[in-house]
């Protein structure tokens, strides 16, 4: 399994960023994708994720009301639309693959893409 994510780049405040990801092999029903994003000296967090069968998303605090998970399941593709950037969100973007379903931590996923780098000016 392979995880491809795009889609980052330099914002200012304010703006929006899609960020894609595209996933090798199947992906089942049971499994749940993922964003997590690290910011330098941090530890990975949680944004988003969504469940493969239902597409039912769920998001961290710092998500709510400004990002939007969805997936696309023919193109095996999951996609985070951020709005209402903010230097905060300033960070390297990964989307992964939890097998087993679970949401987070981030150890609990099995398959992660290479990153993605999104700043966010002020």
């Amino acid at each position: 399994v392979q995880l491809q994510a795009s889609g980052g780049g330099l914002v200012q405040a304010g703006g929006s960023l899609r960020l894609s990801c595209v996933a090798s092999g199947r992906t089942f029903s049971s499994h749940v994708m993922g964003w997590f994003r690290q910011a330098p000296g941090k530890e990975r967090e949680f944004v988003a994720a969504v469940r493969w069968g239902t597409g039912r998303p769920y998001y961290a605090d710092s998500a709510k009301g400004r990002f939007t998970i969805s997936r696309d399941s023919a193109e095996n593709t999951v996609y985070l639309q951020m709005n209402s950037l903010k230097p905060e969100d300033t960070a390297l973007y990964y989307c992964g693959k939890s097998v087993r379903g679970d949401l987070y931590p981030a150890g609990s996923y099995d398959y992660w893409g290479q990153g993605t780098l999104v700043t966010v000016s002020s």
